[in-house]
């Protein structure tokens, strides 16, 4: 086996790392090293027995967000071999106790949805079905709260934001259930009207609302201290609820705020030293002086005490960076706050991670746990916080560090996009440009031209084939991905286009236009949407023309827009691949494209072909056919290509891993935005 660019943790075989491995674990990001670990320390694949809880399926969470930018099958058939241990053929459970009501055991229903959104198999969507129904029965307080769990009346904290929240908005997107967007606003900004510290801006860890719990405040029913990790919480539940929930919804514009003054209120806190975060949020020692780390079995390598007990802690510190540097990149946070997640990011480093001999890493530092009342009682008070126990590679803090890792490892975050020595080596063109998208770039996916439909399994109608929320094989949801991760915005465009709705985007990307046998009513383009789209790229938009072979696409109007700009689709079949006879599909990328770097062999089964005119050249060839071509228009310029190529089949890892195919539309998407005016 050789030695490729991909995650080392694909050559990780039982519990033995290959001389191969440890090379590329070396020289791999944080969070590939740390899910490799993941892989190497739980080897076993499928357990013996069902794991369901909040910190497994936070652990998962930041699996996913691993894979998603690798697309390593080992991590994915990690994911999908914890949950499948606990989901039965007919979607039940295994061992759910449906009579706790706790939100504790929601969370892991993300893993649950992204596995259903992925393969489309239907015991997960009757599984994260049943954990919806669930929430449908959870107590509330007076005001409409969800209690955290039935033995706790009354009471909110923040760890429930977490732990409901994004799943709540991922399962209203995906099963179009549209009444819950109003409540799962409500459940959010409660906390941020009823939590929030009018001092520090900062928010406690619990609030009962009937007052009666020993350690609320009378006047308030808040709990007595802030904690950090309760925090990171309800931060990084605000940043991903907001990837779900409706633009056009006003609560949007409320959660944005919450979120604003809850990253501004963390900001302020952030221990000058080492850019880290105390477990008790706002009580630093007094003279700011720090012992060194302590050994005595309970806090461990990495934890730094101050004075008065009180220590920076490693699961708050990297949920906080995941927040900041998310919604930096997304446009909710300032850019200076770029600054403020980077500088945690080191300290994290050099505090609480240490290097293992076998190439693998630990995270050192993370609180084992934190809650309020219950037996033995906790008083929530200083005194608590400071002395629960502290633990090396807790789930909580793994999954904390991979979603950290994963966001500042986006190309917006890095500035540097994509990893030098991968596909995009000796690429000046890519290196000598700027990384990150500017804050106007938008990509409009088409939805007009190709609208096909299906049906959710809990029956929906959803949009599909080659769009941004279709994460199945068939979707460019990992393209999009890429996209995002240059700080570019993603908008969907279902009607025809006009000068107007294209005027509101850089970026226009039409994929394989419908014909009757794939659609019933296709919508073919016609002469005014032509000179819509013909004006805006004169005007500097940059269009992207995906085809397809002849037996899956339209070509005879299609080609009245691409002829404009020179490249004509040919309705042919072409790198016509049978069964197993994968070299039939592949593509040599040659270097000096201007858009792949140093190379690569693609893999583009049955496809069209392109014959270029006037102000159009050929980029790539293959077998005497242009595979893609570009065309420089005014000011704004078209590439087209004879396949969709880069959609999740041939992106996502998990058929085709012999081809670079997420690093291809990693590559396209950033040449994609360097070109946006």
């Amino acid at each position: 086996m050789r030695c490729t660019q991909r995650l080392a943790a694909r050559l990780i075989l039982g519990t033995v790392l290959t001389p191969c491995a440890l090379a590329q674990l070396a020289a791999s990001t944080p969070a590939e090293k740390m899910a490799a670990t993941v892989l190497l320390q739980n080897s076993v694949a499928i357990p013996a027995t069902c794991t369901w809880g909040y910190e497994d399926g936070f652990r998962l969470d930041g699996m996913v967000a691993v894979w998603h930018t690798t697309a390593d099958p080992a991590i994915f058939n990690y994911i999908k071999s914890a949950v499948d241990a606990c989901i039965a053929s007919d979607g039940g459970i295994v061992g759910y106790k449906a009579d706790t009501h706790t939100l504790d055991n929601i969370e892991m229903g993300r893993a649950v949805l992204f596995l259903y959104r992925v393969t489309q198999q239907a015991r997960y969507a009757k599984a994260a079905q049943f954990l919806h129904n669930q929430l449908a029965l959870q107590p509330r307080t007076p005001s409409g709260g969800y209690w955290h769990k039935q033995i706790y009346p009354n009471q909110m904290w923040l760890d429930g934001a977490y732990m409901a929240e994004p799943f709540r908005a991922e399962y209203a997107a995906t099963f179009q259930q549209y009444a819950d967007w109003d409540d799962i606003a409500k459940q959010l900004l409660l906390m941020d009207a009823h939590m929030r510290d009018a001092k520090t801006g900062l928010l406690r860890h619990g609030w009962d609302e009937s007052k009666q719990m020993p350690w609320a405040d009378k006047s308030t029913g808040l709990s007595p201290e802030v904690w950090g990790r309760a925090m990171g919480w309800y931060a990084m539940a605000l940043v991903d609820v907001l990837d779900w929930f409706p633009p056009d919804l006003p609560q949007r514009a409320a959660q944005v705020a919450a979120f604003q003054r809850t990253m501004a209120a963390v900001v302020k806190v952030q221990d000058p030293r080492t850019g880290l975060w105390w477990q008790v949020m706002d009580r630093p020692p007094h003279n700011g002086a720090l012992t060194q780390g302590q050994t005595d079995g309970s806090i461990r390598l990495g934890v730094a005490k101050s004075g008065n007990g009180n220590y920076l802690e490693a699961s708050a510190s990297c949920m906080f960076v995941y927040a900041l540097a998310k919604g930096v990149r997304m446009g909710y946070l300032p850019q200076s706050d770029d600054a403020v997640a980077r500088r945690a990011w080191k300290g994290i480093q050099q505090q609480f991670v240490t290097a293992n001999a076998d190439g693998t890493i630990t995270l050192h530092g993370t609180v084992k746990v934190g809650g309020l009342g219950g037996k033995p009682y906790r008083a929530g008070d200083f005194d608590y916080y400071i002395h629960e126990p502290v633990v090396d590679q807790d789930k909580k803090g793994v999954g904390a560090y991979l979603l950290a890792g994963s966001e500042m490892e986006q190309p917006f975050n890095t500035r540097a996009g994509p990893a030098k020595t991968g596909l995009l080596a000796g690429s000046k063109d890519f290196l000598s440009a700027p990384q990150a998208a500017p804050r106007s770039v938008t990509v409009l996916m088409d939805a007009w031209f190709n609208s096909q439909t299906r049906k959710t399994t809990l029956g929906q109608t959803e949009l599909y084939h080659y769009k941004c929320n279709d994460d199945s094989a068939s979707g460019y949801s990992l393209f999009c991905r890429a996209f995002q991760s240059y700080g570019a915005h993603i908008a969907t465009l279902s009607t025809a286009p006009t000068r107007a709705a294209l005027s509101q985007a850089q970026i226009y990307i039409i994929a394989s236009p419908d014909i009757p046998s794939k659609n019933p009513n296709p919508h073919f383009m016609d002469t005014a949407s032509g000179d819509a789209i013909e004006a805006w790229v004169r005007a500097g938009g940059v269009l992207l023309l995906f085809s397809n072979d002849r037996d899956n696409t339209e070509f005879t109007h299609f080609n009245t827009l691409s002829d404009r700009f020179g490249i004509h689709f040919n309705p042919v079949l072409s790198h016509h691949v049978v069964g197993d006879d994968h070299a039939s599909g592949e593509v040599v990328i040659p270097p000096g494209t201007g858009i792949f770097g140093a190379g690569f062999t693609a893999f583009m089964k049955d496809t069209s072909t392109i014959t270029v005119s006037g102000p159009a050249r050929a980029v790539v060839t293959s077998r005497g056919d242009i595979m893609i071509a570009i065309s420089h228009v005014g000011k704004g310029v078209v590439l087209g290509v004879v396949d969709p190529w880069v959609y999740n089949e041939y992106a996502d890892g998990r058929k085709m891993r012999q081809y670079d195919g997420l690093e291809a539309a990693q590559d396209l998407a950033a040449w994609t935005v360097r070109q946006a005016k």
